[in-house]
């Protein structure tokens, strides 16, 4: 998983809230188990409009001139700004690949769904809670189109001369810093594991299949 240590992008103002599972990635494409290939079809209703499959080749559909994905203010963003329960809807974790894939490393809004926030630390996505008038205040900041460094080794965020502290779980953070998702935290074990697995097979072999 890639680290979250600072990063500096454009912001995308994205101004709905209830942002649902299903406009992030919408249930056609969710034919894959891998966590690859999902960015093209990020919000696909909303990017389009006419309606998407995976055969319909994305050159030969219409774009919709309105999305916020397709103002160039906000062009190459990869700093999502939503308002509240951003991620609600199913639980599915391609909602969150999704965005990783099309080049998202943080989002910002002021609640989220359970499951698509604890998804986002899976996956090596940053979200970020603030109340509602901070993030107001950062709306305002980005609307015209703005940079943001996000710092989260120290859990601060920065755009324009606006300074914003927020705080993330300790034993998060740690992981987004390191880069590490639930197997590659079990694989720092690796040694212990594989003296322990030794252990029982000299101890215990008939569990393994062997004769005795």
């Amino acid at each position: 998983m890639q680290a979250f240590r600072c990063h500096t992008g454009r912001v995308l103002p994205m101004d709905r809230a209830n942002v649902d599972t299903d406009a992030i990635i919408p249930k056609q494409y969710l034919k894959s188990v891998r966590r690859t290939g999902f960015g093209p079809y990020l919000f696909d209703d909303w990017r389009y409009l006419d309606p998407g499959t995976l055969d319909t080749p994305l050159e030969t559909r219409r774009i919709n001139p309105d999305f916020e994905l397709h103002d160039a203010r906000y062009s190459g963003a990869s700093i999502l700004l939503a308002r509240r329960n951003f991620g609600c809807g199913s639980s599915r974790e391609h909602a969150v690949w999704a965005l990783d894939n099309f080049g998202i490393r943080c989002v910002i809004a002021p609640s989220f769904a359970d499951i698509f926030f604890n998804n986002c630390f899976k996956n090596g996505v940053l979200p970020i809670q603030l109340d509602e008038d901070t993030v107001e205040q950062l709306f305002a900041a980005t609307v015209s189109g703005a940079d943001m460094t996000v710092d989260l080794e120290n859990n601060q965020l920065q755009v324009g001369e606006l300074t914003v502290a927020f705080e993330v779980d300790p034993a998060r953070r740690e992981r987004l810093l390191a880069g590490l998702d639930d197997i590659g935290e079990t694989l720092q074990m690796r040694d212990k594991i594989e003296a322990y697995e030794a252990q029982r097979r000299a101890e215990k072999p008939w569990l393994f299949g062997a004769q005795v």
